[in-house]
């Protein structure tokens, strides 16, 4: 293949890999929407009983402003109570890193197809993608280890047992509350595991910008010696074969 094609082909498929993996990540958490169901028995008063009390949460997760209603086993009377945790900080970021994150790739795969004499002119352009690189690098690995604690912590808070503890009727030995239904976590996972994996390909993507700067460029045996001033060049020449 000539340089350009080969420059094209190595440039081009890491930053499409990276592109279609910030996609997953961010549509696997910003679209998730999960829902829990707990029952509530009262054993003196069944007909204040609820046995399917569902509660629904969704990114990007303030659950202290998800309410639900359960009785108090007292007549008619019923009780609102709110979830605990604000979990917003965490799940915006890595979402907003996933994104941009799409969005720079994005541009940086448009720019090696159409414009690869533009990114190589003065050396600026390998620059600047090794520092985004680097960057994005460090970012997903933050984004991602502060999702993963995140969500673990919303597993523990939308616990069907844990948020049977919130119920006053739940408190009186005489009731009987149990759990129906669980969150399905499969689509949080895998954002997390999609985290995780992005930093792996930006972590692992360092190497390749990196050596389309000038400063691996300019290290002994590599094409440096190609920028000489053409009158060095034939200063050295004409010294060489006086050795001879």
């Amino acid at each position: 293949l000539p340089h350009g094609k080969r420059y094209l082909s190595a440039k081009s498929r890491p930053k499409g890999s990276v592109t279609l993996f910030s996609i997953f990540a961010f549509a696997t958490c910003g679209g998730y929407s999960g829902q829990l169901w707990v029952s509530v028995d009262c054993q003196l008063d069944k007909a204040s009983s609820n046995l399917s009390i569902g509660i629904d949460f969704a990114y990007p997760f303030r659950l202290h402003q998800v309410s639900f209603e359960a009785p108090l086993c007292e007549g008619r009377r019923r009780e609102r109570l709110f979830l605990i945790g604000d979990y917003t900080s965490s799940a915006e970021f890595f979402v907003t890193i996933a994104v941009f994150a799409f969005l720079y790739s994005f541009m940086a795969t448009i720019v090696y197809i159409f414009f690869q004499k533009k990114y190589r002119e003065n050396n600026r352009g390998p620059l600047i993608d090794f520092i985004g690189t680097v960057v994005f690098s460090f970012m997903w690995l933050v984004s991602s280890s502060a999702w993963a604690k995140a969500l673990s912590d919303i597993k523990v808070a939308t616990d069907p047992d844990e948020v049977q503890e919130l119920m006053s009727a739940c408190k009186v030995m005489t009731n009987k509350c149990g759990s129906v239904q669980g969150p399905r976590w499969s689509g949080l996972n895998t954002s997390v595991v999609f985290g995780f994996l992005n930093f792996v390909l930006w972590a692992g993507n360092i190497w390749f910008v990196f050596k389309e700067t000038g400063w691996h460029k300019g290290g002994p045996g590599h094409e440096g010696l190609a920028q000489f001033d053409p009158e060095m060049h034939h200063i050295v020449g004409v010294q060489f074969v006086q050795k001879h």
